[in-house]
């Protein structure tokens, strides 16, 4: 069975200001993760970014019973499902270093042409990744139920949000909703998350940003006439 496993401690640049694992960490880690094991299994960027070919996240969703917190050694696993067509879901497992479930999660991933930003049919390019069955998994994900948007600002795409494939990150977008929504600065702990990547915000783009309630969950989406992203954040009552 294919499976990428990793421990780490959690460093301070890691961690919020209540020392917990920062959202946007968790979901790098679990990038990083996938990349490193893509490399592992031959699917490299040498059959991929040198061949003019991106790996792009489209969905994903993470239950969470805790979130790590500073200094705490924790294990991170992370697995391939079985490929559909054109999509490549992911799996992923956080613990503590004695066993105790943390964070399930799981995503979706796409291949995109560089130049024309549209899906690629793998096979035709030799991108091969079994998938794997662990027991773990958490079911794929979906798109975020939109709530009523009371708030509202504008938002522009700065340099350091950008990354190699000449988008904005999907981690920052985390960092971004975190910072217009209450509840992360009020230390009310993260329990679910559900996100959706419509098209990509490329650097210099400027854009509204919305943001409502519904009892413990909060929807924060992006875009002008064309919807950019959606999220949804579950917290503790």
């Amino acid at each position: 069975m294919s499976l990428y496993e990793k421990r780490l401690r959690l460093r301070s640049s890691d961690v919020d200001m209540h020392r917990r694992l920062r959202t946007s960490v968790l979901f790098s880690l679990m990038q990083e993760a996938a990349i490193a094991h893509t490399e592992q299994l031959g699917m490299g960027r040498d059959k991929t970014l040198d061949k003019g070919l991106l790996w792009v996240v489209t969905l994903q969703t993470a239950r969470i019973a805790r979130m790590p917190e500073y200094d705490e050694e924790i294990v991170l696993r992370s697995w391939p499902g079985k490929t559909m067509h054109v999509l490549f879901p992911r799996y992923c497992a956080f613990d503590t270093a004695d066993g105790e479930p943390l964070i399930r999660a799981s995503a979706l991933w796409t291949l995109v042409d560089e130049q024309t930003r549209r899906f690629v049919f793998p096979e035709k390019h030799g991108i091969v990744i079994e998938g794997a069955v662990t027991g773990d998994e958490i079911p794929i994900p979906s798109a975020p139920r939109a709530l009523p948007c009371t708030e509202e600002r504008d938002f522009t795409v700065p340099y350091s949000y950008v990354d190699l494939n000449g988008h904005m990150n999907n981690t920052r977008y985390f960092d971004l909703a975190e910072d217009c929504l209450p509840a992360p600065a009020e230390g009310r702990r993260l329990t679910a998350i559900q996100t959706e990547f419509v098209r990509e915000a490329r650097f210099g783009e400027r854009f509204p940003l919305r943001w409502g309630q519904e009892g413990s969950r909060w929807y924060f989406t992006g875009g002008g006439e064309k919807t950019l992203f959606r999220m949804s954040f579950a917290y503790e009552e």
